[in-house]
Protein backbone atom coordinates (compact mmCIF):
# COMPACT_ATOMS: atom_id res chain seq x y z
CA UNK A 1 0.00 0.00 0.00
CA UNK A 2 2.73 2.35 0.90
CA UNK A 3 4.64 1.56 -2.07
CA UNK A 4 1.58 2.33 -4.06
CA UNK A 5 1.30 5.72 -2.97
CA UNK A 6 4.94 6.57 -2.70
CA UNK A 7 4.37 5.56 -6.83
CA UNK A 8 1.58 7.72 -7.55
CA UNK A 9 3.17 10.97 -5.52
CA UNK A 10 5.88 10.15 -7.03
CA UNK A 11 4.56 10.24 -10.34
CA UNK A 12 2.23 13.44 -9.51
CA UNK A 13 4.76 15.26 -8.50
CA UNK A 14 6.84 14.96 -11.30
CA UNK A 15 4.08 16.07 -13.50
CA UNK A 16 3.52 19.48 -10.87
CA UNK A 17 7.20 19.69 -11.62
CA UNK A 18 7.77 19.30 -15.08
CA UNK A 19 4.85 21.72 -15.51
CA UNK A 20 5.94 24.17 -13.04
CA UNK A 21 8.54 26.37 -14.97
CA UNK A 22 5.85 26.66 -18.07
CA UNK A 23 3.31 28.15 -15.81
CA UNK A 24 5.60 30.50 -14.66
CA UNK A 25 6.74 31.62 -17.75
CA UNK A 26 3.38 31.88 -18.78
CA UNK A 27 2.38 33.87 -15.53
CA UNK A 28 5.66 36.39 -16.10
CA UNK A 29 4.36 37.58 -19.50
CA UNK A 30 1.02 38.16 -18.06
CA UNK A 31 -1.39 35.26 -19.69
CA UNK A 32 -4.61 34.06 -19.49
CA UNK A 33 -3.08 30.67 -18.04
CA UNK A 34 -0.14 30.90 -15.78
CA UNK A 35 1.55 29.63 -12.87
CA UNK A 36 -1.71 27.73 -11.14
CA UNK A 37 -3.22 26.77 -13.98
CA UNK A 38 -0.02 24.51 -15.80
CA UNK A 39 0.67 22.65 -12.82
CA UNK A 40 -2.80 21.53 -12.15
CA UNK A 41 -3.37 20.85 -16.20
CA UNK A 42 -0.43 18.40 -15.79
CA UNK A 43 -1.54 16.65 -12.65
CA UNK A 44 -5.46 16.66 -13.58
CA UNK A 45 -3.90 14.72 -16.96
CA UNK A 46 -1.87 12.36 -14.61
CA UNK A 47 -4.40 11.87 -12.60
CA UNK A 48 -7.10 10.74 -15.18
CA UNK A 49 -4.50 8.61 -16.49
CA UNK A 50 -3.55 6.96 -13.02
CA UNK A 51 -7.39 6.55 -12.33
CA UNK A 52 -7.71 4.77 -16.04
CA UNK A 53 -4.94 2.27 -15.34
CA UNK A 54 -6.36 1.34 -11.94
CA UNK A 55 -10.19 1.09 -12.92
CA UNK A 56 -9.33 -0.26 -16.60
CA UNK A 57 -6.50 -2.01 -16.34
CA UNK A 58 -3.95 -2.20 -18.81
CA UNK A 59 -6.30 -2.62 -21.73
CA UNK A 60 -4.51 -0.80 -24.64
CA UNK A 61 -7.79 0.38 -26.20
CA UNK A 62 -9.69 0.92 -22.66
CA UNK A 63 -6.22 3.21 -22.00
CA UNK A 64 -6.52 4.91 -25.29
CA UNK A 65 -10.21 6.06 -24.56
CA UNK A 66 -9.21 7.91 -21.49
CA UNK A 67 -6.06 9.79 -22.93
CA UNK A 68 -8.33 10.61 -26.01
CA UNK A 69 -10.52 12.13 -23.95
CA UNK A 70 -8.08 13.87 -21.70
CA UNK A 71 -6.98 15.33 -24.97
CA UNK A 72 -10.25 16.41 -25.90
CA UNK A 73 -11.04 17.73 -22.66
CA UNK A 74 -7.51 20.14 -22.24
CA UNK A 75 -8.30 21.51 -26.03
CA UNK A 76 -11.52 22.76 -24.15
CA UNK A 77 -9.54 24.33 -21.51
CA UNK A 78 -6.93 26.06 -23.99
CA UNK A 79 -9.77 26.83 -25.71
CA UNK A 80 -10.60 29.18 -22.99
CA UNK A 81 -6.98 31.06 -23.05
CA UNK A 82 -7.42 32.34 -26.79
CA UNK A 83 -9.01 35.61 -26.66
CA UNK A 84 -10.46 36.80 -29.98
CA UNK A 85 -10.31 41.01 -30.30
CA UNK A 86 -11.01 42.66 -33.67
CA UNK A 87 -7.78 43.60 -34.57
CA UNK A 88 -6.20 40.13 -33.53
CA UNK A 89 -6.13 36.69 -31.88
CA UNK A 90 -4.08 36.29 -28.90
CA UNK A 91 -3.25 33.08 -26.44
CA UNK A 92 -2.30 30.00 -29.53
CA UNK A 93 0.39 29.99 -27.67
CA UNK A 94 -0.45 29.40 -24.17
CA UNK A 95 -3.37 27.06 -25.48
CA UNK A 96 -0.52 24.96 -27.24
CA UNK A 97 1.19 24.94 -24.56
CA UNK A 98 -1.78 23.95 -21.86
CA UNK A 99 -2.11 21.08 -24.79
CA UNK A 100 1.64 20.40 -24.28
CA UNK A 101 1.19 20.22 -20.37
CA UNK A 102 -1.41 17.62 -20.76
CA UNK A 103 1.66 15.16 -22.55
CA UNK A 104 3.43 16.08 -19.88
CA UNK A 105 1.17 14.72 -17.05
CA UNK A 106 0.10 11.61 -19.22
CA UNK A 107 4.25 10.69 -19.78
CA UNK A 108 4.38 11.22 -15.59
CA UNK A 109 1.47 8.74 -15.51
CA UNK A 110 3.06 6.22 -17.45
CA UNK A 111 6.43 6.66 -15.54
CA UNK A 112 8.04 8.19 -18.60
CA UNK A 113 9.97 11.15 -17.10
CA UNK A 114 12.65 11.37 -19.46
CA UNK A 115 9.69 12.43 -22.47
CA UNK A 116 7.89 14.50 -19.81
CA UNK A 117 11.24 16.57 -19.52
CA UNK A 118 12.11 16.81 -22.99
CA UNK A 119 8.44 18.20 -23.64
CA UNK A 120 8.80 21.21 -20.87
CA UNK A 121 12.35 21.69 -21.68
CA UNK A 122 11.33 22.20 -25.66
CA UNK A 123 8.35 24.05 -24.87
CA UNK A 124 10.08 26.40 -22.06
CA UNK A 125 12.79 27.06 -25.02
CA UNK A 126 9.78 27.50 -27.79
CA UNK A 127 8.17 30.27 -25.92
CA UNK A 128 11.36 32.14 -24.76
CA UNK A 129 13.34 31.74 -27.51
CA UNK A 130 11.32 32.03 -30.31
CA UNK A 131 9.48 34.93 -28.54
CA UNK A 132 12.89 36.61 -28.76
CA UNK A 133 13.26 35.79 -32.58
CA UNK A 134 9.34 36.73 -33.23
CA UNK A 135 10.38 40.44 -31.59
CA UNK A 136 13.49 40.94 -33.54
CA UNK A 137 11.64 40.04 -37.01
CA UNK A 138 9.01 42.35 -35.44
CA UNK A 139 10.62 45.11 -35.15
CA UNK A 140 12.89 45.11 -38.35
CA UNK A 141 9.38 45.20 -40.04
CA UNK A 142 8.57 47.79 -38.16
CA UNK A 143 11.75 49.97 -38.45
CA UNK A 144 12.13 52.84 -41.23
CA UNK A 145 13.36 51.57 -44.64
CA UNK A 146 16.71 52.67 -45.34
CA UNK A 147 17.79 54.50 -48.31
CA UNK A 148 20.57 53.03 -49.97
CA UNK A 149 23.87 54.68 -50.24
CA UNK A 150 25.16 55.77 -53.39
CA UNK A 151 28.32 56.66 -54.51
CA UNK A 152 29.25 60.92 -54.21
CA UNK A 153 28.24 62.73 -57.30
CA UNK A 154 25.85 59.80 -58.28
CA UNK A 155 21.94 60.34 -58.40
CA UNK A 156 19.28 57.69 -57.86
Amino acid sequence: MWTEILDILLRVGAAFLLALPLGWERGLTARTAGLRTFPLVAVGACAYLLLGQHALGESAEAQARVLSGLLTGIGFVGGGAILKTERDVRGIATAASLWNTGAIGAAAAYGRYELGLILSVTNLLTLHLLRAAQRRQGSQKNAPEKEEETPEGQDR
